[in-house]
């Protein structure tokens, strides 16, 4: 009597969402769609509108690339997807007006989901609640890494170098606008203010005008109401990959990369990251000296562990002139299309874009579920 084959593990491919960073996961999703072993893996797409609506979604990659400049975008359909509602439980289903259909079992939940509503431990927190296992940072380390506050705090709380900067609470603008300009004069100019909880550079602006301070705010305000104003920092931005290990091991870092901005970009804003690429210039590996590489490693590795990171993230830091390495900030789901940094970083370290996502999906199916 020939065996019955083993199931394929299913893996549910999240994407979209409410936040303002909606049409860039949605081509993450694109990348990964194509890059997943169809041989290894059953996988089911599923979109979330910018209206909060969870829908069954194409699988095919070419639906979600940006076209002729165009950002793709989850719309509402006529399937509704319903998540398993009890621990233990990991059944999906489809919702055909009052009519619910069994889509089968999900064993992993890979959350590509940039910004808040997703990023920011939310969704994960939903999923613990079901005992579903996913791809990437729980939900306290999701939550530290989206709110750059709080990030900088835990990282100087564990001795990591962290540039100077000032919150910009709710409201303050309009109920003290001199007492906030007060605090963040000393800060110098050029100054960078930004949301909060926001990502791929949303409400970004540099100031070189302290005039322009309060615009500046105010347009970072419409992101999240909590903003930060940061001293510019003299060095070069660099960047490095982390990914987790398997059984307790330490984690891992890829070799650093660099992004050089030319033309009309002040800085790596919105639309240099993903509608101007020839103004934008990839370097991977960085060309860092060889203790400079390994303490950039080092620092990243640290960043990522001093939030309690699972599965990856992105460390940015600033190498000074003298060498010392500062971290501006951690992200815990990157970009993660064929050409964003982190998969490039690990493709230049040696391990391609496939076997990225097949390492991070084999991370999740390894963890135990349940509260992290």
């Amino acid at each position: 009597m020939s065996e019955t084959p083993a199931r394929r593990p299913r893996v549910l491919v999240l994407f979209g969402g409410r936040s303002g960073e909606h049409p860039i996961s949605a081509v993450t999703a694109g990348g990964v769609l194509r890059a997943i072993d169809r041989s290894r893996y059953d996988v089911l797409a599923v979109g979330i509108t910018r209206d909060g609506r969870w829908v069954l979604a194409d699988d095919d990659p070419d639906r979600w690339a940006i076209t002729d400049g165009r950002l793709p975008e989850v719309t509402d359909g006529s399937v509704r997807v319903l998540l398993p509602q009890a621990a233990g439980d990991r059944a999906v289903q489809a919702l055909r007006g009052s009519v619910a259909e069994a889509l089968g079992d999900v064993d992993v939940v890979f959350p590509l989901l940039h910004g808040p509503f997703g990023e920011d431990g939310t969704v994960q927190g939903m999923l613990e609640l079901a005992d579903v296992r996913y791809v990437g940072a729980g939900v306290l380390a999701s939550a530290v890494g989206m709110d750059k506050q709080m990030m900088k705090l835990v990282f100087a709380g564990q001795g990591l170098p962290v540039g100077p900067y000032v919150v910009v609470r709710p409201g303050e603008l309009d109920r003290d606008a001199d007492g906030v300009l007060e605090r963040a004069r000393p800060l110098g100019l050029p100054v960078f203010v930004k949301p909060a909880r926001a990502g791929s550079s949303l409400g970004i602006s540099r100031v070189t005008d302290w005039a322009d301070l309060p615009a500046a705010i105010r347009a970072a305000a419409q992101h999240d109401p909590k903003v930060l104003v940061e001293a510019a920092i003299t060095g070069r931005e660099i960047e490095c990959g982390v990914l987790g290990s398997r059984d307790g091991g330490p984690a891992r870092a890829s070799l650093p990369g660099e992004i050089v901005v030319h033309g009309q970009h002040a800085f790596y804003d919105f639309d240099a990251k993903y509608l101007d690429e020839e103004s934008v210039e990839l370097s991977c590996p960085a060309d860092l000296p060889a203790e400079v590489t390994a303490h950039v490693r080092d620092v990243a590795v640290r960043a990522f562990e001093a939030v309690g990171c699972e599965g990856l993230a992105r460390v940015d830091v600033f190498v000074q002139p003298g060498g010392d390495v500062l971290v501006n900030e951690i992200n815990t789901m990157p970009g993660f299309t064929p050409f964003s940094m982190y998969p490039r970083m690990w493709a230049a370290t040696g391990l391609d874009y496939p076997t990225l996502v097949d390492e991070l999906i084999q991370l999740a199916l390894h963890r135990p579920a349940g509260l992290r």
